[in-house]
């Protein structure tokens, strides 16, 4: 199937996977405006499409650090158990409707304990909600499996604690652990007691890399942490020239690292600077193992539909492109290799196989 014959109703039912999204950027506007009137939180305003635009004005700036600061309000309604619980049922429920059928939702735990709420009790309850999401999704037919990476916020101190935590909870759904925030300043090896912690435990773990800094934090985060994969990751590419691969991206390449390439989120971030040339196409078509994220699905104005739209209109994607993400992405998932081979066999295949 060409890419010219490939519509957003077909993308929208096609199976997909997304291994980077993080819960505080994917509220629903409408859920942020009621949450906010219950606790007395301002916002820029109260007209949930309104609210939606301003979201996606603030995040065009091509300033990671002002991007990141549109979380001031999403953060403000998930402080204590009600928003928590509403807030992980809807992401699920909300993925469910756009033909997701594994996901990773990240979030830092130590920024929802404003409200009273400890570290550990914010997990339980996003894996209460997340539970409900689940449940209610399998009724209406349209599963999901949804996994968490906890994050550690990699400016502040308390990423250890976090990371204990996905050893503690790896049993009750945490999959895996990443670190957030800020890149540039703050490398990850600043952190390397937390990852070789997890290493000795067995959890897996991703981390943000190549996106506000280039090679040295993608060097850093695999050959000094020991990443499994790589959140962002889009300056490999300053290890390409005229597409001969240098020791660090051929490294990428060959083990199969997991690049989670995230489209409309590094335009806003000024990390890419148009879909068409976005990183992820020429990646994909040396070999790395690409995979497509929303990032954050409120901020970015994006779903994953609207992902692969916007690659097969403006990038030359088709159905096989879609296809090769989704199953890359499975591979690289942070569950058991049984569920991830049911998955690829049972499910996506299936789905990829009768849309072409």
């Amino acid at each position: 199937m060409t890419a010219t014959r490939v519509d957003a109703e077909l993308i929208r039912r096609l199976p997909k996977a997304v291994l980077h999204d993080h819960l505080d950027g994917g509220l629903r506007p409408a859920t942020v405006v009621e949450l906010a009137a219950g606790i007395g939180h301002t916002l820029p305003t109260t007209d949930p499409d309104a609210l939606a635009a301003w979201y996606y004005d603030a995040a065009n700036s091509g300033d990671l650090v002002r991007y990141i600061a549109t979380f001031e309000h999403t953060l403000a309604v998930m402080q204590n158990r009600e928003g928590l619980l509403r807030v992980a049922e809807e992401y699920v429920l909300d993925l469910a409707a756009d033909g997701v059928v594994y996901a990773e939702v990240r979030y830092a735990p130590e920024l929802n304990t404003r409200g009273g709420l400890s570290m550990s009790e914010v997990v339980e309850t996003v894996q209460e909600g997340l539970a409900a999401g689940m449940a209610k999704a399998a009724a209406a037919g349209t599963p999901v499996r949804v996994g968490t990476l906890l994050c550690g916020m990699r400016m502040f101190d308390r990423v250890r604690e976090a990371a204990d935590l996905a050893v503690v909870y790896r049993d009750a759904g945490v999959v895996g652990f990443d670190i957030a925030g800020a890149e540039d300043g703050f490398p990850p090896a600043d952190h390397l007691a937390a990852f070789e912690h997890l290493r000795r435990e067995s959890v897996p773990f991703t981390i943000h890399a190549g996106e506000a800094h280039g090679l040295p934090s993608i060097h850093q985060a695999l050959q000094v942490c020991g990443a499994q994969r790589i959140g962002h990751g889009v300056r490999i590419t300053e290890d390409i020239v005229d597409g001969k691969l240098g020791r660090l991206a051929g490294w990428v390449r060959d083990r199969r690292i997991a690049l989670e390439m995230c489209p409309t989120s590094n335009l806003q971030t000024g990390a890419a600077t148009s879909i068409a040339e976005h990183p992820i196409t020429a990646l994909k078509d040396l070999g790395f193992r690409v995979t497509l994220n929303t990032d954050n699905r409120l901020v970015s104005g994006t779903t994953m539909t609207r992902e692969m739209t916007l690659l097969v209109e403006q990038a030359g994607w088709g159905v096989e492109d879609l296809r090769t993400v989704t199953v890359n992405a499975l591979k690289s998932a942070f569950i058991p290799f049984d569920e991830r081979r049911a998955l690829i066999e049972d499910v996506v295949l299936p789905g990829y196989a009768a849309a072409l």
